[in-house]
């Protein structure tokens, strides 16, 4: 649907949606669990009590065939055109960390790594290395110097084995490829300018990817670091302006409390678990008219290659739903941002189980929610874009079209 359409619209009204996003959520059957998804094979009696009288489908993010990021699954589950909208990662991670991005700045989404005596990359993640760890890992960077030329590159921690990096200083540009192969058994390559303005920001950031190096020499398992995502602030319309929703944001995770609030929203801090982000929707449920809710466990599984902690994720979150269910939502809808098959070990392209509960949202009879059950269902498959307008329709909040 047209924007312009959908936004001329929307009406106020007094209801609440909640938007639960477990990441990754999608799957494949493995022939070693009886060709089940993790979300077949998972024990989940509360999205089962709602399958029956809900609507289910399936959600493609960009287009048949691609993989999204999650920044793109992200933008297009809250309205956005993921091939128009484009916003890169390290701007979404320096918001979430609660960073400030001033006109000029340039913003990286980095990690640390390990790589071997000859620099191939042999872990992408350092080993999943602790939150502390990096905190000290980014202190010993920091104590190196981050100043070079005449450009300050300031450094936050992460979770885990994340950190963001911010390059402020006269003359930047964020058109630079990234400094990280996306899998392991290559060498680190050096970033380049995309356009002659990024030329000084590549000589930046490589000279950063060296000084960090050298700082890590003696470090194990963290002794590189990667980079990528470098991008400037975009402005984009927020929620408020295109859907009068007040709308909060419960993630643990920076990245998605960063798109978040390029969508407009207000972001609530919360714990890591699904319980605690359902008790801070409940203590803010008078507020807002509007709730995403990100739970990061099903990614971190399928991304590891994990069916077992996959399914205790998705467990996790079922387990701790009767506490959301009694704030009497009037629309939930639960799916994902894309897909995170454990045999890839990755995103995917492959369509996104959705399911949509509310008094006219319908009532397709299915015994489970799953990728099959939601093959079959009465959405059929969307544009993730178009989730937005399903959300407003069944909460009341859009007007009929026409005369």
């Amino acid at each position: 649907m047209s924007d312009a359409v959908l936004e001329t619209l929307v009406e106020d009204g007094a209801t609440k949606i909640v938007l639960l996003v477990l990441d990754g959520l999608g799957d494949l059957p493995h022939s070693a669990h009886d060709w089940k998804t993790p979300l077949e094979a998972a024990r989940t009696p509360n999205f089962d009590s709602l399958a029956p009288r809900s609507a289910l489908g399936r959600l493609l993010p960009v287009a048949p065939g691609i993989t999204p990021g999650s920044g793109p699954g992200h933008l297009a589950l809250f309205g956005y055109d993921p091939l128009t909208t484009v916003v890169g990662r390290g701007v979404l991670e320096a918001l979430g960390a609660g960073l400030e991005l001033r006109p000029g700045d340039v913003a990286a989404r980095a990690n640390f790594c390990t790589v071997d005596a000859a620099g191939t990359l042999t872990d992408r993640r350092a080993g999943r290395i602790s939150s502390e760890t990096c905190v000290s890992l980014v202190g010993r960077l920091t104590r190196e110097g981050t100043r070079l030329e005449d450009v300050d590159v300031m450094l936050q921690a992460g979770v885990g084995h994340r950190f963001v990096a911010i390059l402020r200083g006269p003359g930047l540009s964020g058109e630079v490829t990234d400094a990280d192969p996306h899998h392991e058994g290559a060498p680190i390559p050096a970033a380049r300018a995309l356009a002659p303005a990024a030329e000084k920001t590549t000589r930046v950031i490589n000279a950063f990817m060296l000084r960090a190096r050298e700082a890590l020499r003696d470090q194990h398992p963290a002794n590189a670091v990667l980079m990528r995502g470098l991008s400037a602030r975009p402005h984009l319309a927020g929620y408020a302006e295109r859907f009068r929703l007040r709308a909060a944001a419960i993630a643990a995770y920076p990245m998605y409390r960063g798109v978040a609030q390029l969508a407009g929203m207000t972001v609530l801090p919360t714990g890591e678990t699904p319980a605690d982000a359902f008790a801070t929707a409940r203590s803010r449920w008078a507020d807002f008219d509007y709730f995403f809710i990100h739970v990061k466990g099903t990614d971190m599984a399928g991304e590891d290659g994990d069916f077992g902690a996959k399914v205790a994720a998705i467990e996790s979150v079922d387990a701790a739903l009767p506490d959301l269910l009694d704030a009497r939502p009037d629309v939930l809808c639960v799916t994902g941002d894309h897909s995170t098959p454990v045999p890839a070990r990755g995103h995917s392209w492959h369509p996104v189980p959705v399911m949509v509960h509310a008094p006219l949202a319908g009532a397709d009879r299915a015994a489970r929610f799953h990728e099959g059950s939601a093959r079959a269902g009465s959405l059929g498959t969307l544009a993730s874009r178009d989730l937005i307008a399903v959300l407003l329709a069944n909460a009341g909040r859009l007007d009929k079209y026409g005369a």
